[in-house]
């Protein structure tokens, strides 16, 4: 049984909650507390040491990035719950950690806590996930995401990404190290997760740090680090050159 904690500042919300894991995991999640605020939140996690949390984002005295980052206990698997705010969900995608929109759907509810229950152990790079997902919540300047793969977790600055291709649902990321690290995304959802700033899509298949651009030449290609070239497809030319060189 997994012993999982409610904090979120809406006493309906958590009434709600604890309503659907009563009724869909009624036998594999057992709702030990709730708490409201960051305060009452950080005692909870440190009483019961819960293996599950299930978080609100904002809360009245603070955030619950603040509630992971005051906390000394961290075994523990975590799902985000939280109205549609793009930049608190855009933090939590970069950081790779799961969430759920308010109002809670029930399908919705059920997948996310059913990776949870069918999980053999967790994550043991939970602290660095929640750390790269806060500095971006936070405003840090020289962002980082995570990207997992089969076999590693990494946690690359945005600065030495050059740029991305993808072919199908996966997406390769070319680094400034010359490190090739493929993932399970399309480039869509790689898009998502990247700064809309310095991050141009200028191929169907290619996305490309304006950064480490060089120049753009005749042949209808970017020029950028190591003299990598980098395809601009015509229906997105004008929209590129103009992000890159105004």
């Amino acid at each position: 049984m997994i012993k999982a904690v409610i904090i979120d500042d809406e006493s309906s919300v958590r009434a709600d909650i604890r309503d659907k894991v009563d009724v869909h995991f009624k036998y594999e999640i057992s709702i030990i507390g709730e708490a409201d605020s960051v305060s009452s939140g950080v005692k909870i996690i440190e009483q019961l040491k819960p293996q599950l949390l299930l978080l609100d984002i904002h809360l009245g005295d603070g955030t619950s990035f603040d509630i992971l980052q005051q906390t000394t206990y961290k075994d523990f698997d975590i799902i985000f719950i939280t109205g549609y705010d793009t930049h608190a969900i855009k933090a939590i995608k970069v950081g790779a950690l799961d969430y759920i929109l308010k109002p809670v759907e029930t399908d919705e509810f059920k997948d996310a806590l059913q990776k949870v229950t069918t999980k053999e152990k967790r994550e043991n790079h939970l602290e660095k996930l929640i750390e790269i997902s806060s500095e971006y919540f936070n405003g840090v300047k020289n962002k980082r995401v995570i990207l997992k793969t089969s076999d590693n977790v990494y946690a690359i600055y945005e600065d030495d990404i050059i740029y991305c291709r993808s072919e199908g649902n996966y997406t390769t990321f070319y680094t400034q190290q010359l490190e090739k690290i493929m993932v399970s995304k399309s480039i869509k959802k790689v898009e998502e997760i990247l700064s809309e700033d310095t991050f141009i899509r200028c191929h169907q298949s290619y996305i490309v740090n304006k950064k480490h651009v060089l120049k753009y030449n005749k042949q209808g290609v970017l020029v950028v680090h190591l003299d990598i070239k980098v395809p601009v497809s015509s229906r997105r030319k004008e929209y590129v050159l103009k992000r890159i060189f105004d």
